[in-house]
């Protein structure tokens, strides 16, 4: 049998990858401008490199694309995006240990942090859940769009996306 990886567990060349802000936003599901608004307002900057200046490009982690997506989750079930704003500050503050095993939940306009199903059960007995995100269920989908898409050293040189590099990935698209 084999030894299947926690979301939690470190992915070397996931965690060492860099995206540039097309492939961030497909595998978000969000536009470029939506990106950029949020990068240049602080919401969700890039944490491996910014933008600085004409010609550059950012990079986004791993971490700051499952981000992007929750967000974007949390801003199609209508909550506000100032109350968006303060559950991403109270992540990062809370840091990334065990982040796959939280459920957010929220009843519209505020947005409660489940670490457990007696968390999530607790909030629903007391009629505030109205709807949940499963941060680990986001984590996995952003993991498999992106072992599809290709992605860069933080020092700029292309790196390898499922052993092929960017020519082999369009002939393998193709089917050629």
């Amino acid at each position: 049998m084999s030894e299947q990886k926690s979301p939690e567990q470190p992915h070397s060349s996931r965690e060492m990858a860099g995206y540039r802000g097309a492939i961030a936003c497909s595998a978000a599901g969000i536009s470029y401008r939506q990106l950029d608004y949020w990068a240049r307002t602080g919401l969700v900057e890039p944490s491996i490199r910014t933008a600085s200046g004409s010609g550059t490009s950012r990079l986004y982690s791993f971490r700051d694309i499952l981000v992007l997506k929750i967000v974007k989750r949390l801003l199609d079930t209508g909550i506000s995006l100032q109350n968006v704003r303060s559950a991403v500050e109270h992540l990062r503050a809370r840091g990334t240990d065990n982040l796959a095993t939280l459920t957010l939940m929220s009843d519209g306009a505020s947005i409660y942090e489940c670490a457990s199903a007696e968390d999530v059960i607790d909030l629903l007995a007391g009629g505030q859940g109205v709807f949940g995100i499963a941060i680990g269920t986001v984590w996995r989908e952003v993991e498999g769009t992106l072992a599809q898409l290709p992605s860069e050293n933080p020092d700029g040189v292309d790196a390898v996306a499922n052993g092929s590099d960017e020519l082999a990935l369009r002939r393998n698209r193709r089917g050629a």
